[in-house]
């Protein structure tokens, strides 16, 4: 049975992969944090822990993975307290910074498996391959990215974005990627990502290529949350068994 704890146990994302860890007959929820509500109940007898205890639960409960859902801010220490437990990582959080990011892999580094990814959602990923292909056949087309979420996001734009422009600048050879258009400028060969925030939009990611005479847009649109919880939890199956070091999902889906 592969233990696991779940860090923003009490966010969207956090219930509902607690919600999908209940499904499955070979995982089993080992221990929540939230640096609210503590000692909620969460899945059968297990409580939620305030996330300053987190050291110190680890250690109680051993669990094989801990998937981490929170902000940028919080899960670079989460990160560092689980690696230094000898707990395997899923991390769907984004909006790092540079920093943030190395701070993490150093970290991991030598030490435990971690599946880090914007998106876990197994459309995305597919997505993102077919990104790569039609970049490489269309690099003379212009190319924008048009990404919509709702209005509580807190990053934008969105790590899929962003991972998005690096994908389609690695099959195209663009060397500039610009964050919306503003002012009487001439188009390039950039890159465009345009963020729209409102609502309740779970997640819509447009690209769109246009050429001479003609345009395609690949385009991947989340009808729920549960898609990217799902995924989660499958890197989390995969990872538990995986050696040290770091991966994205598409070593998940191989």
């Amino acid at each position: 049975m592969i233990r696991v704890a779940v860090s923003g146990a009490l966010g969207r994302m956090g219930r509902l992969v607690i919600e999908e860890l209940s499904k499955s007959d070979e995982m089993v929820l080992v221990a929540g944090f939230d640096i609210k509500g503590s000692d909620k109940p969460l899945l059968g007898d297990i409580r939620v822990s305030d996330a300053s205890d987190m050291k110190k639960m680890l250690s109680q409960t051993k669990p094989h993975v801990m998937i981490e859902f929170t902000s940028a801010s919080a899960s670079e220490g989460n990160v560092r307290t689980a690696a230094e437990a000898g707990v395997n990582l899923v991390v769907g959080t984004t909006g790092f910074s540079v920093d943030q990011m190395d701070q993490m892999k150093k970290a991991i580094a030598g030490r435990v498996a971690a599946v880090i990814s914007p998106n876990f959602s197994v459309g995305v990923n597919v997505f993102w391959k077919l990104l790569a292909a039609a970049g490489a056949s269309l690099k003379d087309y212009d190319i924008e990215i048009i990404e919509a979420h709702h209005n509580q996001k807190k990053d934008a734009p969105s790590g899929t974005a962003l991972a998005a422009a690096e994908i389609l600048k690695n099959a195209t050879g663009a060397s500039e990627v610009i964050h919306g258009r503003s002012g009487v400028a001439l188009r390039g060969k950039e890159i465009g990502v345009h963020a729209v925030r409102g609502g309740d939009i779970v997640g819509d990611h447009t690209v769109l290529f246009a050429g001479p005479g003609e345009r395609l847009e690949i385009k991947h649109q989340a009808h729920s949350r549960t898609a990217f919880a799902s995924g989660a939890v499958r890197a989390a199956r995969w990872v538990s068994k995986a050696s040290p070091g770091i991966y994205s999902m598409s070593d998940v889906l191989g």
